[in-house]
């Protein structure tokens, strides 16, 4: 029985489903990240993480460069692939230097910034409730970060510059899809990310070694797949169900940071992480009923 045919019971646990292994996907790229360690350049990793994910993708690249997209299209992909790709150099270098659950709790707010930037540069309407949410999303980070009780380092940083820089390439991707074909999406920002990061990969080179370079293209196997699950997970059921299950990824992270890199359970990351997770469920909720008001309003 195709997947569209099966009820809706089946579709939302495969659904759940789907997003569940997402998250333990994401999570086996943190933990490849976090092994690397910082001796290698972060822009020289996460550039080698790309060229790899564009080997991947090269079929949808070909059927591409075939057609052709427009010229505003690439405008829109290029912007978006600097951003993106300015993003992950500084996911890198937080992952080699600060724990894992603490990078996955501050990258939560990804979708606080979201809402943020589509009331900023989008004009789209923000009820108190929604800010009420965001408020409560920054709250949480300052009960990770505990500023002036704890030392705030360049990794926190570079994963708090990280957030929103997510969150504009969300908001980019938002505006391509009703555009562009999903596979399009994803091969040029696949594009446009190793283009963005290859003059600073040139300056920061050193020549990786055979383990490096096996465990970057692993890296780019295990998030290559995450997508596709993502994809599907959204395919079977709505944002509103699968959205909460991927903060999963936060336990998955400090069990494996735990187990793996000894990294202590900070009980504040897992307070402020809360906060943050409830808050962008929250956020979610509210966009998903603001969708299907739209899809629902009768005619004038």
């Amino acid at each position: 029985m195709p997947e569209t045919d099966a009820p809706q019971g089946q579709q939302t646990v495969r659904g759940i489903a789907w997003m569940a292994l997402t998250g333990v996907l994401f999570v086996c790229v943190t933990g490849i990240v976090r092994h690397l360690g910082s001796d290698m350049p972060a822009i020289e990793a996460a550039f080698l993480r790309y060229v790899f994910g564009l080997i991947l993708i090269s079929p949808v690249l070909l059927r591409l460069v075939r057609r052709g997209p427009g010229g505003e299209l690439m405008t829109v992909y290029a912007i978006r692939g600097v951003v993106h790709g300015i993003a992950v150099m500084l996911w890198f270098y937080a992952m080699a230097r600060i724990p894992i659950a603490e990078v996955t709790a501050i990258g939560y707010t990804a979708p606080i910034f979201v809402t943020a930037g589509a009331a900023l540069f989008l004009g789209e309407r923000v009820h108190v409730r929604r800010i009420a949410a965001v408020g409560a999303g920054f709250v949480g980070v300052l009960i990770i970060l505990r500023p002036g009780l704890a030392d705030i380092g360049l990794g926190q940083l570079a994963q708090l510059s990280a957030a929103p820089l997510f969150a504009a390439s969300f908001l980019l991707a938002k505006r391509l899809t009703g555009r562009a074909d999903p596979a399009e999406i994803v091969g040029m920002l696949s594009l446009f990310c190793t283009l963005t990061l290859l003059p600073g990969a040139i300056w920061q080179w050193r020549p990786p070694t055979v383990e490096e370079v096996s465990w970057l293209a692993l890296t780019a196997v295990f998030a290559t797949a995450g997508h596709y699950t993502m994809t599907q997970a959204f395919k079977a059921a709505p944002i509103t169900v699968t959205q909460p299950v991927i903060y999963l990824q936060l336990v998955w992270a400090a069990l494996l940071g735990l187990i793996v890199f000894g990294e202590a359970l900070d009980p504040f990351v897992f307070l402020g992480g809360g906060i943050i997770v409830a808050a962008a469920t929250y956020i979610s909720h509210r966009e998903a009923r603001a969708a299907r008001r739209r899809r629902t309003a009768p005619p004038a």
